[in-house]
């Protein structure tokens, strides 16, 4: 089973080269995820003002290097947002994020990352980052969500097992995505295991 908490796209691209050359590679991918996460984490900064922030500054490293002056030239920034984003105190915050991710086994995914989710991205607020555990690729082409009452009936039950087995039986490559909660939610996930489909909550 597969767990969205809310990848690096290039790791799995990059360990055939010498080891020198990988070992600077994850680092330059570490202090740009510091930034990814900071942005994320600043006060009154949604995901809409943070995509803006980003385009406007060539990256979001750039967002936090600079001046006040240039950030109030950006439309929807005023001072109280242009000062937020002076306050460099997230950056701290982001660094321990990293620290936590890291020792759990978490991946993070930036909204600019190649494993983020198409269509997540037709959403105008869809978040800047998701974290997740596992190993799933959200852009294949079958995904199912199946969510319901946490009272689920027999039939309600029988119902959502059918239908799970039913596209397994007919040879879809599907995701079945729910949201891990009692009733319906969990009896899809267990039906994805059971017919050996891979599942998100």
């Amino acid at each position: 089973m597969f767990f969205l908490l809310c990848c690096l796209s290039s790791v799995s691209k990059i360990v055939n080269y010498p080891l020198f050359i990988v070992n600077y590679l994850y680092k330059l991918m570490s202090d740009n995820l510091e930034y990814k996460i900071g942005i994320s984490l600043i006060p009154g900064i949604g995901c809409v003002n943070a995509r803006k922030l980003i385009a406007y500054t060539g990256g979001v490293e750039h967002v936090f290097k600079q001046k006040q002056n240039t950030l109030l030239k950006i439309p929807g920034i005023g001072k109280y947002l242009a000062n937020k984003i002076a306050n460099q105190n997230v950056l701290d915050t982001a660094k321990k994020e990293i620290e936590f991710i890291n020792k759990n086994n978490i991946k993070p995914v930036f909204y600019y990352d190649s494993e983020y989710p198409e269509r997540l991205k037709h959403c105008e607020d869809a978040p800047l980052m998701l974290f997740m555990k596992g190993d799933i690729n959200f852009n294949q082409n079958k995904v199912i969500s199946i969510v319901g009452t946490r009272h689920a009936t027999k039939y309600g039950k029988d119902i959502c097992n059918k239908l799970v087995d039913d596209l397994a039986n007919a040879g879809h490559k599907v995701i079945i995505v729910s949201g891990l909660a009692y009733g319906i939610d969990i009896c899809a996930h267990k039906a994805a295991l059971k017919n050996n489909l891979e599942t998100v909550a």
